[in-house]
């Protein structure tokens, strides 16, 4: 570490990737005591979110330094010898943000101050030296959490589940993930009487074709043994709210989040992990809420993944459960996590092919049926970027 130049204030270039400019601030090789934000037009309320990052989060004292437009070079090259004429004391530069003019400006006008810059790879999060080049590359540490790795892109942490998991709720949930193929319909049908049974903790009578599956009266006395649920004069009667979202799907959003527990064990790279999150973004029509079912940090990376239990119906539509989970993951991904975040689906029951190819085309990646089986070393493939093709 003693290798690595340290300078008491950086320069940020503000864009709409926010990891960039925060991880060089939280990593105490090579944190400054102040930065100066760097802000174009369209990019001020991106300013406020990065700024209170820094401030909250690294306690650090933050300034703006405006351009009028991030696209003349000529215009940025003025404002950025300006800055660097008044800036105390004499800053280094992340010229990972802004646009490419904005970049390409700011990296002239510093290399013409001897100025350092550096640039961290989208990828491997190593830091580079752009000039000069006799100082080594580095490992940013990955220190952001959830919380404020949300608030960069705009959003606040409203509510969180309950980490804590009855024992008898995971040898639930590991029987229903060992014995998959023989509790799919049953599943399917116990997940909408959960579902109806929202806000009074009670189902619709049990239609009489389900009063007749031993399947699916079997799968009720496995719950019931479990303490989540109770048949009584056919109905299913839930103890409290967190019982029934177990039964309606909590148990798999449960299980996905155990396997990143304990990957995080021996994957030192995932930073922090939480399940069943609320979160409320800020835009420019207002706030809008979303509920994320598992939610993780790897290598400064955002993980999204969304969990079904439902059943999917057959043919070639565009509409369903399973492509408004996808779009859902496509569209929050990019929002929360930038260009680099990544999504990942699990449903308990297959997914019709259309779902599958769609999926494909987003980068959106899928684990079904049985391959829950092999969650866990698929999840550390997704995590270390390895190829998947099970």
């Amino acid at each position: 570490m003693s290798d690595i130049p340290r300078f008491p204030h950086h320069v940020y270039l503000v864009s709409e990737q926010a990891a960039p400019n925060i991880t060089p601030a939280l990593d105490p090789a090579v944190r400054p005591r102040q930065v100066t934000l760097v802000v174009s037009p369209g990019m001020q309320r991106r300013a406020d979110w990065l700024s209170r990052v820094l401030r909250e989060g690294a306690g650090m004292r933050v300034d703006f330094w405006e351009v009028e437009d991030a696209w003349d070079i000529e215009h940025l090259l003025e404002r950025f010898m300006i800055l660097l004429e008044r800036a105390e004391p004499p800053p280094a530069l992340n010229a990972t943000g802004g646009t490419k003019p904005m970049s390409i400006a700011a990296f002239e006008a510093f290399r013409a101050y001897e100025r350092p810059v550096f640039y961290i790879h989208p990828h491997t999060d190593d830091l580079f030296w752009l000039y000069p080049h006799k100082h080594p590359r580095h490992q940013i540490e990955d220190r952001i959490k959830l919380r404020h790795f949300l608030l960069a892109y705009g959003a606040e942490i409203k509510s969180e589940g309950d980490i804590r998991i009855p024992a008898a709720y995971q040898a639930l949930t590991e029987h229903l993930i060992r014995e998959i193929e023989n509790h799919g319909r049953a599943i399917a049908a116990l997940n909408w009487y959960a579902a109806a049974a929202g806000g009074t903790l009670e189902s619709p009578p049990l239609e009489p074709e389900h009063r007749r599956r031993d399947a699916f009266l079997d799968l009720v006395y496995q719950f019931q043994r479990a303490g989540a649920l109770r048949l009584a004069n056919d109905r299913l009667v839930f103890p409290d709210e967190l019982a029934r979202a177990y039964v309606n799907g909590g148990w798999l959003e449960q299980h996905v989040y155990l396997q990143v527990r304990k990957l995080r064990k021996r994957l030192p790279l995932i930073q922090d992990v939480k399940q069943n999150l609320r979160v409320v973004r800020h835009t420019g029509r207002g706030e809008v809420e979303n509920e994320l079912d598992v939610i993780f940090l790897a290598n400064n990376r955002l993980f999204l993944v969304e969990c079904k239990t439902r059943r999917y119906r057959p043919g070639n539509r565009m509409d369903g459960p399973g492509a408004e989970a996808i779009y859902k993951l496509d569209t929050l991904k990019e929002l929360l996590g930038g260009l680099h975040g990544q999504g990942m689906l699990v449903s308990y029951l297959p997914m019709r092919e259309a779902d599958l190819t769609r999926a494909q085309d987003l980068g959106i990646l899928v684990c079904q049926g049985r391959q829950l089986q092999h969650l866990p070393a698929r999840l550390e493939r997704w995590i270390t970027g390895q190829s998947d093709r099970g």
